[in-house]
């Protein structure tokens, strides 16, 4: 026998409803709801779909996210193509990717351009619970617009998606919200950044000392509690915003109050990449441990220059759908049931051929069908049970002498056992649906 192989360690299979898992992971059903929720949100909110490689040149992610981002230092899954020698990546976020692709194609010239996309992205890191170096995420950009309405409207499209999928605000999740400002506000805070840690040398941990002199922004971000007091006493990049920085931010509070969003102003909110700028949000749980944020984002107006591009505004946000999704059904919120409206028995090899004719007449209709056969009668009617049918359609040597089918109801509420004409499904297809 062939050695067993199994998937990369943090990279997982997506099984069917009832198929035994190792890992902990959101059942397919939920993903599908997922999927459907996402879609009506997007229309509602006037966003088109757009698709976008899933390796893209090494560089963009590079030059796009920071040279010194964890990210880039740590976590890509980079490689050098056997073919021509290119350094290519495989993405692990989907921004620079989609702003690539609005560069290269020229997407803004007739105006403004409203996207999403899901897909899968990758990065090297320590798998757990939420977290998995091949995960998938839902991406929003907003490209073209610079004002505070429409970074509020992001944030209320992620509020939308929260109420659609049943979580409570408040009980479920919260919204944090902060301003990074604009470059040279942000220069003027990293040197008070700089000039404060050094003070405090030694309470800082490797991680810390390494980011001082290239990235201290992030220090803000540390999870270490011995570094908790020297982070709260660090200067506040609020403190060194210009005035038009702090009328954009002060506009998006307003709206938010406007609209009815509580948020909570956190001046560590930083975000993990280096094209932020100005507004950037995180909506957060305590309901799956250390892994808190579910959603998060920002506006970035220069990265469609540093690509290449014709500078423009844009601001976009990312949702893990694993982390989401576990959190869903840890809180029993998986959507409507997926079952079949009916499953077919097929009670002997004469019934097959018509059996066939009958359930594409009714998935013509609409109506979602299984078929059996290949077993016994009782052996079918048990699996109809089992998928959660609420009718089975019976064909056997009767009901084929009749030019009927059984129509036997599985689930309370279903109505009486009755018979109906082969040759007529489409007069009573809608009967099954509930």
């Amino acid at each position: 026998m062939a050695e067993k192989l199994s998937a990369v360690k943090g990279m997982n299979d997506i099984l069917p409803a009832g198929v035994p898992r190792k890992e902990v992971l959101p059942r397919n059903t939920t993903w599908v709801w997922f999927d459907e929720v996402v879609r009506r949100v997007m229309q509602r909110y006037g966003y088109q779909y757009i698709v976008t490689p899933v390796v893209e040149p090494t560089q963009l992610f590079v030059r796009g996210l920071g040279e010194v981002t964890d990210i880039v230092e740590k976590e890509m899954y980079s490689f050098t193509d056997s073919m021509n020698g290119d350094a290519l990546t495989l993405r692990p976020e989907a921004t620079a990717g989609i702003v690539r692709a609005v560069v290269e194609h020229n997407a803004l010239y007739n105006g403004p351009l409203r996207v999403w996309t899901t897909g899968p992205m990758f990065r090297h890191e320590r798998p757990q619970k939420g977290r998995y170096r091949q995960f998938h995420q839902l991406d929003v950009e907003a490209l073209g617009y610079p004002g505070p309405d429409v970074d509020v409207e992001l944030i209320l499209m992620g509020r939308a998606l929260w109420r659609e999928l049943g979580l409570v605000a408040g009980e479920h999740y919260r919204l944090d919200i902060n301003t990074l400002g604009e470059p040279e506000e942000r220069r003027a805070h990293r040197d008070a950044l700089i000039a404060h840690f050094e003070k405090h040398a030694d309470k800082l941990d490797a991680d810390a000392k390494n980011r001082l002199h290239t990235n201290p922004l992030r220090i803000l971000d540390t999870k270490n509690a011995a570094m908790q007091p020297v982070v709260e006493s660090a200067p506040k990049l609020i403190d060194f915003l210009g005035a038009e920085s702090r009328a954009h931010f002060d506009a998006v509070c307003r709206m938010l109050d406007a609209a009815g969003q509580p948020y909570r102003i956190n001046p560590r909110l930083v975000r993990g990449m280096d094209y932020y700028n100005r507004t950037v949000f995180e909506w957060v749980t305590d309901q799956l441990g250390s892994q808190g944020t579910i959603c998060g984002g920002g506006r970035y107006d220069g990265l469609i220059a540093q690509m290449g591009g014709k500078a423009a505004p844009a601001i976009g946000f990312g949702l893990g759908i694993e982390r989401l999704l576990l959190l869903l059904e840890e809180l029993g919120l998986q959507g409507p049931s997926q079952a079949p409206d009916a499953y077919c028995v097929v009670a002997s090899d004469a019934a097959l051929t018509p059996a066939v004719a009958l359930v594409e007449a009714l998935r013509g209709q609409g109506v979602a069908v299984l078929m059996g056969g290949g077993s016994s009668m009782k052996a079918q009617l048990k699996k109809a049970d089992a998928s959660g049918a609420r009718f089975a359609l019976i064909l056997g040597d009767d009901e084929l002498a009749q030019g009927t089918v059984t129509v036997k109801p599985l689930r309370d509420g279903g109505g009486a056992q009755s018979q109906r004409p082969l040759a007529g499904a489409a007069q009573w297809a809608a009967s099954l649906q509930s």
